[in-house]
């Protein structure tokens, strides 16, 4: 079965937007984790605009799944990971601009900088991912990095699904399978919903885990928190 990692991020954007408690961080994550979510994901960005360095903190106290840290690895996020130590990190080459991330890694060019901080976190033995798109040659070059597993990037599969969804998850099967050959682990996340999930699940040799958040809370407003993590898993499944 194909783990679920929830990003509650936008449960902490809802927070900030009035400030106070309200939704609950802490809470919300043990729920995810009642409910029968397997991870929790969050992606901290340096201007703290939803989950600030001290939810980070917080969480690393509370969560009993697996813990799950996305981020540019800039010097910041490096020591908030390294202080953690959470059970994964994930780098993802956002701006600090960015609204979401929006492509992989290039990790031909980012080789010799991948490779340094890598190295670091898996002296702490800490999992390491890097995103990237569905392209052999950044799986292969993620490869020589020393990262324990890609997470794929798939928006473009998210975006292209309703038109046709055989073409449309192609590119991700035989990323899939350059991953595998290299003996890379495999993540995927972005715009996974429970539209396109099952599919995506069904056809992706070798699939771990799926990080899910924007899909999955605005999913929830309508059907339930519980309900709609239930309905993921069932479709992992």
């Amino acid at each position: 079965m194909t783990k679920l990692s929830v990003n509650i991020n936008k449960i902490a954007t809802l927070r900030n937007a009035r400030g106070g408690n309200m939704p609950d961080l802490i809470k919300t994550a043990k729920d995810i984790e009642r409910f029968g979510g397997q991870g929790i994901t969050i992606h901290p960005r340096p201007d703290e605009r939803h989950i600030t360095y001290q939810d980070a903190h917080d969480l690393s106290k509370i969560v009993t799944t697996e813990f799950n840290i996305e981020g540019n690895p800039i010097s910041k996020f490096i020591d908030l990971v390294l202080a953690i130590k959470p059970d994964q990190v994930t780098l993802v080459p956002d701006a600090i601009t960015n609204i979401t991330s929006d492509a992989g890694w290039d990790t031909l060019k980012n080789e010799a900088f991948l490779t340094e901080v890598i190295s670091e976190f898996k002296r702490n033995n800490i999992r390491t991912s890097i995103f990237v798109d569905p392209v052999s040659s950044m799986i292969e070059g993620a490869k020589k990095t020393g990262t324990d597993r890609i997470e794929l990037y798939t928006e473009a599969y998210a975006k292209n699904y309703t038109n046709d969804k055989k073409t449309a998850i192609t590119p991700y099967i035989a990323a899939a399978e350059v991953a595998l050959a290299n003996e890379l682990e495999i993540n995927a996340g972005h715009d996974l919903s429970l539209d396109n999930i099952e599919y995506f699940s069904k056809n992706i040799p070798g699939l771990l885990e799926v990080s899910i958040g924007h899909a999955l809370i605005c999913e929830s407003l309508y059907l339930g928190l519980e309900n709609v993590v239930q309905m993921y898993l069932r479709k992992l499944s």
